[in-house]
């Protein structure tokens, strides 16, 4: 009998909120008339300029090589250490664009095996993971 109760109670204030007339039933602004419109603004040129006698039109640059060039950037400046190390690990036999030939489908690939990805794999730090484990006798 209480379970009836509760339950007439509940329904009779619930229908309360969404009837005719009531407490919850007053006129709101509407959101979109309150606020403001902001007026139409002629944008600003930038100081743009036509382009100099002689420059490349936009369309004619290549953009995949300009990518590029944004990408990994042109020949830097090494300093002296940094050549010799280079020239140490034969900067000189080196094969150019390499980048370009790994990515080839062509290109021959040598499966080393779950071995060398677990150990390129390996956590970071002193190697206390890492250490093998002496047989049990």
């Amino acid at each position: 009998m209480r379970k009836l109760i509760l339950a007439a109670g509940l329904v009779s204030t619930l229908s309360a909120c969404g009837g005719g007339g009531g407490l919850f039933n007053r006129e709101r602004p509407d959101e979109f008339a309150v606020s403001r419109q902001a007026p139409l603004v002629i944008p600003p040129d930038f100081a743009l300029v036509p382009p100099a006698p002689g420059t490349p039109a936009a369309a004619a640059v290549d953009s995949r090589s300009e990518a590029m060039q944004a990408m990994f950037g042109g020949p830097a400046a090494r300093s002296a250490s940094e050549s010799a190390a280079l020239n140490a690990a034969g900067r000189a036999n080196a094969a150019s664009g390499i980048r370009s030939s790994v990515g080839d489908p062509d290109t021959q690939v040598v499966d080393k095996g779950a071995t060398t990805r677990d150990i390129i794999a390996a956590p970071e730090g002193d190697g206390q993971e890492a250490r093998a484990a002496t047989p049990q006798p």
